[in-house]
């Protein structure tokens, strides 16, 4: 009898202490040895990877918003978790907003799950959410196993999932702080943004005028403050402005129990270069200018930025409003969930890094944050979850080609490097021609 299910030989593979070459044997679905290349492991299937090719851990995406149930048109599970898989994310963990309902009491979790259940191609856990007038709700999604808890500082872009003023976020983070449960935050500062010119009109600067770095700058401090204060664990959310990084590293030098994520689109584009008109590029906090770029990148290598996720916040081709490229109607939000290893390695290359730091953004600090103990590396004991990755592929960005629900993308005609070749969920290659395979996941079962 064979003595493993699977055996992966790999002339380059990503492993916990960087890269290197090894033979990855998978039993019931985990792995059960990472030993040299040319070891002699017996399995029912060996597969060797070309030479071109890199084995990475299965990629880990703790911000997606799928929007199913109550949006679906705009994205669904079987959908998004095809494009996931396509790109290499195993694990995905879902926003509680844009579904109907959203993620913020016991009923509404299940409600999610159940509609998650049979179309997920990959894991998929979830976040709760604190609104207003919930705060009794928290401890039981706690119980129930979400990964922790979203809020806004300002209006969502949904009339369902308000925002928290300054008490009711001392509340929550309170209430958070006593069970040890992450606050994630959307910091933007609500009168910040109110005293700022209006967005309007398909000039891309003023859109940006109307997001300023100071309304993020002045939210995270305050998301710092009351973390220091309260001793609770907070995350920030989609970091585009670079001007707050001091105080970020001050607060973790200081002990202040904070982490932070930006996103490729953050890390790939410029608001020098987005076109008037081009409202597939919208998102909040907005894209910043190229010198803001280029701090993000210097925060991810020394580390006061922890990791990168996609934000994924997709919509109806409709609602991006490109029949007119009004950047103040249009819907925010960029679709890449798909692109964004490629996307990520793109530009990291260019910068001197390698891939044993995109897999350290992308797999084993997002699984860090949330809590997921048996994702996001090529270790003994994990599950086999893994991703073939050819990173001198280059192709160039086909929306049509992409699994995500709706053809758009701000990634369009953009060249990218490295190419997804397979995908492997508990020792099993994805096929997205066959039944779903993924489970859901729970905080501590994970």
């Amino acid at each position: 009898m064979s003595e493993y299910d699977l055996v992966l030989r790999a002339q380059r593979l990503i492993g916990p202490r960087g890269e290197t070459s090894g033979a990855v044997a998978v039993r019931d679905g985990r792995i059960a040895a990472v030993e040299a290349l040319d070891a002699p492991l017996q399995a029912a299937r060996t597969v060797d990877l070309a030479a071109d090719e890199v084995l990475l851990p299965g990629l880990v995406d703790t911000h997606v918003h799928v929007n199913d149930p109550g949006r679906a048109e705009w994205e669904g599970f079987a959908t998004a978790t095809r494009a996931a898989a396509a790109g290499g994310i195993t694990t995905l963990v879902d926003m509680p907003l844009n579904s109907l309902p959203p993620t913020v009491d016991t009923a509404s979790l299940e409600v999610k799950r159940k509609t998650a259940e049979p179309k997920a191609h990959i894991d998929v856990g979830f976040w709760g959410g604190a609104i207003p007038g919930n705060t009794g709700e928290l401890r039981g999604l706690h119980e129930a196993g979400v990964f922790g808890f979203k809020c806004f500082l300002l209006h969502s872009g949904v009339d369902e999932f308000p925002p928290l003023d300054s008490e009711q976020l001392v509340e929550a983070l309170g209430e958070l702080a006593a069970h040890d449960a992450l606050m994630i935050v959307h910091a933007e500062n609500s009168e910040a943004i109110d005293h700022a010119p209006s967005a309007h009109g398909e000039h891309y600067r003023d859109f940006l005028a109307s997001r300023p770095r100071g309304a993020e700058n002045l939210a995270i401090a305050q998301v710092l403050e009351l973390a220091r204060r309260i001793g609770g664990r907070v995350h920030i959310l989609h970091l585009s402005s670079s001007d707050a990084l001091p105080m970020i590293a001050s607060a973790k030098a200081d002990g202040v129990r904070v982490t932070v994520e930006t996103c490729p689109h953050y890390l790939s584009f410029t608001a020098e270069e987005v076109p008037d008109g081009a409202t597939q590029f919208k998102c909040c906090p907005p894209i910043r200018e190229a010198a803001n770029r280029e701090a993000l990148w210097r925060g991810l290598a020394d580390g006061t930025i922890d990791c990168v996720v996609s934000d994924h916040s997709p919509c109806t081709p409709d609602l991006k409003r490109l029949d007119i490229g009004d950047f103040g109607v249009a819907w925010g939000g960029v679709s890449s969930l798909q692109l964004g290893l490629p996307a990520v390695w793109t530009q990291a290359r260019l910068r001197g890094h390698d891939l044993s730091d995109v897999v350290r953004w992308m797999a084993a600090r997002t699984s860090e944050i949330a809590g997921l103990q048996r994702k996001g590396a090529i270790a003994v004991g994990n599950d086999a979850d893994l991703c073939v990755f050819a990173p001198d592929d280059a192709f160039v960005v086909d929306p049509e080609q992409l699994e995500h629900r709706n053809p758009l993308s701000a990634y369009q005609g953009r060249a990218l490097a490295g190419r997804v070749r397979s995908t492997w969920l508990r020792g099993q290659r994805i096929d997205l021609a066959e039944p779903p395979r993924g489970r859901l996941l729970r905080r501590g079962e994970a």
